[in-house]
């Protein structure tokens, strides 16, 4: 990976004051959790016109070749703003640096540079219903046919599938022995697919973000296999290190502290969201440090667990302190940012400990880093 250039936090904060313009600009309503809720692809389209996708992308990938810390400052802003980030996160995220990792050429011809205009969108396809978090009991299984591959299996919570033009599939390409994590391979699938069934998991108050994907004989071309045949553990590692590990962790619900701040009437409250900007402090510097440590191409598996273990546990805090001094009842249809905002992140709160692990693995990981487990 690329090092962040003399002068990157001089091109940081220049980059925040521009994303903070264009913000200005924009017409969206703040919303908790925009990196799974806010779904506008001309949105998308126009941070791509800025640059501000694919941006740790080599230049020659068709991406734009800046450092890991102008990234963290452009989506720290869209996430603080509440903006409507859905359609690409997951492209920009983490299908990105998988493709520059481990992607053919032709993969990364293909989509790269789609990515980095905002105009090819991803789902993950790694979770299954008997398995959860733990991944490499997955049973998805990819069966050898000519020129490519036959997919059968059940994925769960693959957010925006149905509305993905690909989505990325973890299977098992052979049989499990003594090491489970063995014989696990990737798949890039474009959707939709006659062999592709995408049905929704609605949300508690009726939302569509989370999927269960069923492959039945989905037939996937050979240039399709991301990376090695095998090879999917070790890939699928450093994919959930950029996923657990970013500053959406500590910032899905800062609009909700936005709106609180704009309302709290005495100085216990105040005290109150005071500490929770200084816990969001701390977490922040943990999750630069994962950056930085992908940036170098060193392994922040454990570090991304216990930034991702901590920022569930803040944002399910952040819910009680506002709820515990600010007299506001959650309204989804209410005019008024607190209260829709805090009706948001209620809704949001249970998928706060499901997406990108659930917290038992997430400590598990921690525990066999410091040699307790």
């Amino acid at each position: 990976m690329r090092p962040s250039p003399p002068g990157a936090p001089l091109a940081a904060t220049q980059l925040r004051r521009e994303v903070r313009a264009f913000l200005e600009g924009e017409e969206f309503t703040p919303r908790c959790d925009s990196w799974l809720t806010g779904f506008d692809p001309a949105f998308s389209r126009r941070l791509g016109e800025r640059g501000w996708l694919g941006m740790t992308v080599p230049r020659r990938f068709g991406g734009h070749g800046r450092g890991t810390l102008e990234r963290f400052a452009v989506i720290e802003e869209l996430l603080a703003a509440g903006a409507p980030v859905a359609a690409h996160w997951i492209a920009d995220r983490q299908m990105a640096p998988a493709l520059v990792a481990h992607g053919s050429s032709e993969q990364r011809r293909r989509f790269l540079p789609a990515i980095a205009s905002g105009e090819c969108f991803f789902a993950i396809g790694m979770s299954e219903p008997d398995s959860g978090s733990d991944l490499a009991s997955v049973r998805t299984r990819a069966r050898r046919v000519h020129d490519g591959w036959s997919l059968t299996g059940t994925k769960v919570w693959s957010s925006g599938a149905h509305r993905a033009h690909v989505i990325l599939v973890l299977a098992r390409t052979a049989p499990a022995g003594p090491d489970r994590h063995a014989g696990l391979s990737q798949f890039l699938v474009t959707l939709p697919d006659p062999a592709v069934t995408v049905r929704p998991i609605l949300g508690l108050a009726g939302e569509h973000h989370f999927n269960e994907v069923t492959f039945d004989e989905a037939f996937v071309p050979d240039g399709m296999l991301l990376g090695e045949p095998g090879a999917g553990w070790r890939q699928v590692t450093a994919e959930l290190a950029h996923e657990r590990g970013g500053p959406e962790r500590m910032l899905s619900t800062f609009p909700l502290i936005r709106a609180a701040a704009a309302q709290a009437g005495d100085d216990a409250a105040r005290r109150a969201l005071a500490g929770l900007l200084a816990r969001a402090w701390t977490l922040r510097r943990a999750s630069m440090a994962v950056a930085g440590a992908l940036e170098r191409g060193d392994d922040a598996g454990a570090r991304a667990a216990l930034v991702k273990d901590l920022g569930t546990r803040f944002e399910r805090e952040v819910i009680d302190v506002v709820r515990a001094h600010i007299p506001v009842e959650p309204d989804p249809d209410s005019l008024a940012p607190l209260a829709r905002a805090l009706a948001e992140a209620v809704v949001q709160a249970p998928g706060f400990t499901l997406r990108g692990g659930t917290t038992e693995i997430l400590r598990g990981i921690v525990a066999r880093e410091l040699g307790v487990r």
